[in-house]
């Protein structure tokens, strides 16, 4: 019996790693994709228990599982940080007014 390679696999590793760089836009978009790349690594790892036999690259998918669980902690992490930041200048209305401080000092 030919093995085939799970098909979500390299989508979720891609994914994966580009979470790592979208957590740096208030977490928020690190998550969304971190998630979507755990639940279709998920989907694979449903496939192979039913036919390990079947697939060949589950180490892949081990890897690239970690690498989306890592993404979606760095962007709760972050996303939290962001809240406690926002709260620590006195809300929404307290860092707005930063933000506007700040582009009267560059204009």
């Amino acid at each position: 019996m030919e093995q085939q390679k799970l098909p979500n696999v390299t989508i979720g590793l891609v994914l994966g790693i580009i979470s790592f760089l979208c957590c740096c836009f208030g977490g928020v978009p690190g998550l969304i994709v971190a998630t979507i790349a755990f639940f279709l690594l998920r989907k694979d790892e449903k496939a192979y228990s039913e036919n390990p036999e079947g697939y060949s690259n589950y180490s892949t998918l081990k890897t690239a599982k970690i690498i989306a669980i890592i993404g979606m902690v760095i962007g709760l992490l972050y996303l939290f940080y962001t809240i406690w930041v926002i709260n620590s200048m006195g809300g929404w209305e307290g860092y707005m007014e930063k933000v506007n401080e700040m582009m009267e000092q560059y204009q």
